[in-house]
């Protein structure tokens, strides 16, 4: 199947690559990876005079669905929700017509304020990166500059901060691991741009636990759903009928004669990291510190007469691989038992560890598999 990433770039839509990949990989575990890792002297980096981060507002949920009233759950939600819906537009340097150079709009999409008092914002890495500069608007008609104050590929994640925080409005978080099949929820974002504000979609959840072969995505557990995901909404939030939101729009099946296959993270599973994007500036990932080459397929493997897995290009130097005798040429099929065929599946199963916890390792060498013992590593973002 074929995947795009849901920004909106205006020098054509790219599909995300996969070259050669570190797979010291990954983590910001489900349910909460910030305790100790909050340690501020990872990456000799230093914050004082932390502001209180308020993630998501409390209390109760902005929007009660009562069956017997005249009100639309879906206005309610849209009147809750969008002022908390912002755009975001990533500006990089382009060649002009006179030979010179100037910044302009690359690409644009969609976040949601998380902090209404400090200004934090949630969207996609991708709708960021490389940016040179990131212009925010909010609901109100503002455009202020935004800076990113964390990002982090291995997750699609990254958190934007403005200095305006006049008349800002939050979202409601949810909890994404109680979601149920068929359950109605609401996309909010920027389709196409600025144009296309805040637009509302719904639909329902079409399915969870789905896995993509898509960096930072593969990452997680994704939500699928059929409301409508454009270029654009990338970033945007998936709200659940109390108005709370449950997942991050990130991706969309683009393969001709699909339709209705988007794909969310669960806020569950995010939130971990963007804390510590806010925390730390960066997210701590557990891993095994390996190169992986994926040129190594499923169609060479069998071709050798060797398994899929992830082939070993190189293992760093005392990290946890290489002290648990992995090397270069090995082929790792298995991680506690569940068996993997590339980098990605690796990076997938790699996430619902932590730091310092001890898996199992899989790997086949010179027509003979072995289980080894891994004391998994930190990589920082």
């Amino acid at each position: 199947m074929s995947y795009y990433d849901n920004s909106n770039y205006s020098h054509g839509r790219k599909p995300r690559s996969f070259p050669l990949i570190v797979v010291a990989l990954i983590s910001a575990l489900l349910g909460g990876l910030i305790g100790g890792s909050l340690a501020q002297n990872l990456y000799g980096r230093q914050q004082t005079n932390t502001p209180q981060v308020i993630l998501g507002q409390s209390g109760s949920p902005p929007v009660s669905v009562d069956p017997d009233s005249s009100k639309f759950p879906v206005v309610e939600i849209a009147k809750a929700l969008g002022p908390a819906v912002v755009g975001i537009a990533n500006f990089r340097t382009q060649g002009s017509f006179f030979g010179g150079s100037e910044l302009a709009e690359a690409g644009s999409g969609s976040g949601f304020i998380v902090d209404a008092k400090n200004g934090y914002i949630v969207t996609n890495n991708h709708v960021i990166e490389k940016a040179e500069k990131v212009v925010v608007s909010l609901a109100d008609g503002r455009n202020v500059n935004g800076k990113v104050v964390g990002a982090d590929t291995r997750t699609d994640l990254a958190v934007v901060k403005i200095d305006d925080t006049k008349n800002l409005t939050a979202v409601h978080l949810g909890d994404s691991t109680k979601l149920q099949v068929g359950e109605p929820v609401v996309a909010i974002g920027n389709p196409g741009g600025q144009e296309f504000a805040r637009s509302v979609t719904t639909g329902v959840v079409s399915a969870t636990n789905r896995f993509l072969m898509l960096q930072g995505e593969s990452s997680f557990n994704l939500i699928q759903t059929d409301a409508a995901i454009n270029p654009g909404n990338s970033g945007g939030p998936l709200v659940n009928y109390q108005g709370q939101v449950v997942g991050i729009n990130s991706a969309k099946n683009q393969e001709p004669g699909f339709e209705g296959m988007g794909f969310a993270i669960p806020i569950s599973d995010a939130m971990p990291t963007v804390q510590q994007l806010i925390e730390k500036g960066y997210a701590s990932h557990p891993g095994l510190l390996v190169q992986i080459d994926d040129r190594y397929t499923v169609e060479y493997a069998s071709q050798r007469g060797w398994p899929a897995g992830a082939y070993v290009a190189q293992a760093s130097l005392g990290g946890p691989a290489d002290k648990a005798g992995i090397k270069a040429g090995d082929v790792l099929t298995k991680i506690n038992g569940v068996e993997i065929s590339n980098s990605l599946e690796l990076t997938h199963e790699l996430f619902k560890y932590k730091p310092g916890d001890s898996i199992t390792v899989t790997y086949f060498r010179q027509g003979t598999s072995k289980d080894v013992k891994v004391a998994l590593g930190e990589l920082k973002s």
